[in-house]
């Protein structure tokens, strides 16, 4: 077994200072690495525009938590449609297809993962931004809508429905 020091446990970048990317019509930073800890944590801030409303999916290997810090948002969990706003948190279970629509003008969410799959697909399908805020807003084409669907396929996450309207 192997022990690691405790300042292995720090990451090794200061809180803030992740590299701001774009992913599809949403601006991302990951501020803690699935490979900083032992435990396989992630932490994701996304910033996304009214409207943006990924398809209806399912992460096979791990759960994801939602934590809103500004904004509203309305989420479908299986068969349960609720709300959020700022301050308030869910839990899309793995397994369980879930989505969501964001109904401000924008919504400053943080995601939590257990695992690497959500974080590598996210790191696979961004660039870097190359300015603050959102990436100007584009319609997905096809191309872009089947390299999403054999990326999320690859990292175990399945794309079962359209965005919800």
């Amino acid at each position: 077994m192997t022990t690691k020091n405790m300042t292995d446990h720090v990451s090794n970048r200061p809180t803030g200072s992740a590299e701001p990317r774009w992913f599809l019509g949403t601006a991302i930073r990951i501020l803690v690495s699935a490979a900083d800890g032992n435990d396989d944590l992630c932490v994701v801030e996304h910033r996304m525009p009214r409207g943006e409303a990924p398809p209806l999916h399912v992460h096979r290997n791990e759960d994801e938590v939602f934590v809103l810090l500004d904004g509203r948002m309305r989420m479908q969990l299986g068969d349960c449609t609720i709300s959020l706003e700022k301050g308030q948190a869910a839990v899309a279970p793995k397994g369980l297809p879930h989505s969501f629509v964001v109904e401000s003008e924008e919504v400053h969410v943080l995601t939590i993962t257990k695992g690497h799959d959500f974080e590598t697909m996210l790191r696979s399908m961004s660039r870097p931004a190359p300015e603050a805020g959102l990436p100007p807003p584009m319609a997905p084409t096809p191309e872009m809508v089947a390299a999403l669907t054999d990326t999320c396929r690859r990292h175990n996450i399945d794309l079962v429905g359209p965005p919800i309207a």
